[in-house]
């Protein structure tokens, strides 16, 4: 239960950051927020440890918990490590999935297909976290399963707030069509190709990103 209040209040926190409540430098006061979301200090520290995980958040002792929010070139700098990890558990998965995965992740996007069809951002992501998840287990590579985790749970909220820009569920959605089927396929490259365009931020997902951050900001 504390670990799905956790869960909630973390979401609600991006939300209140990408929607300009909290700003840059801003200070997470606990007493408040606990009163504000009707839970304990517990789950609410839980949920901000996790802000902290992924940079959004700052903790400094005796000082507390702050708003961070990472310049556009730490951001793209992060994008770029993550679709290089993503390409590489791409390329190794094609060589070593199991039947048994690319059923998880045919059922995956079934899912994904369905929160597509309601609009629903949330469904979408949690399906979409699985499946990317399948791919890093799939990989067969233990070290790096356990970094492209630690790095998409860093990105988690902007990953989260990509999926709000119109389309971009739609066009996610046609991307892992493409990544399942070089998945299929065995084939290596196209695997990592299409994880890594999947995932990069660059073009007009990069301007429509820094654009959504940029509101929160003012």
């Amino acid at each position: 239960m504390e670990q799905r209040h956790a869960d909630r209040i973390a979401e609600q926190l991006e939300e209140l950051v990408f929607d300009g409540t909290f700003s840059d430098g801003d200070r997470l006061d606990e007493v408040r927020l606990s009163e504000q979301f009707g839970v304990s200090r517990t789950p609410l520290r839980e949920a901000i440890q996790r802000l902290a995980q992924s940079g959004l958040v700052e903790l400094i002792p005796r000082r507390g918990a702050f708003v961070r929010q990472p310049g556009p070139v730490e951001l793209i700098e992060m994008f770029e490590v993550m679709a290089e990890l993503e390409a590489a558990c791409g390329r190794l998965a094609a060589m070593r999935i199991s039947e048994t995965a690319l059923e998880a992740l045919r059922q995956a996007n079934t899912l994904c297909q369905q929160a597509v069809e309601a609009g629903d951002t949330d469904s979408y992501y949690a399906e979409n976290e699985r499946f990317h998840k399948i791919i890093y287990r799939s990989s067969g590579n233990a070290f790096l399963e356990q970094e492209a985790t630690k790095l998409h749970k860093r990105l988690k909220p902007f990953r989260r707030v990509q999926l709000r820009f119109r389309g971009r569920m739609g066009q996610s959605m046609a991307e892992h069509e493409a990544i399942v089927a070089a998945l299929a396929a065995a084939d290596a490259e196209a695997a990592a190709a299409a994880l890594r365009t999947h995932v990069a931020v660059q073009g007009e997902k990069f301007h429509n990103l820094m654009a959504s951050l940029r509101s929160a900001a003012e």
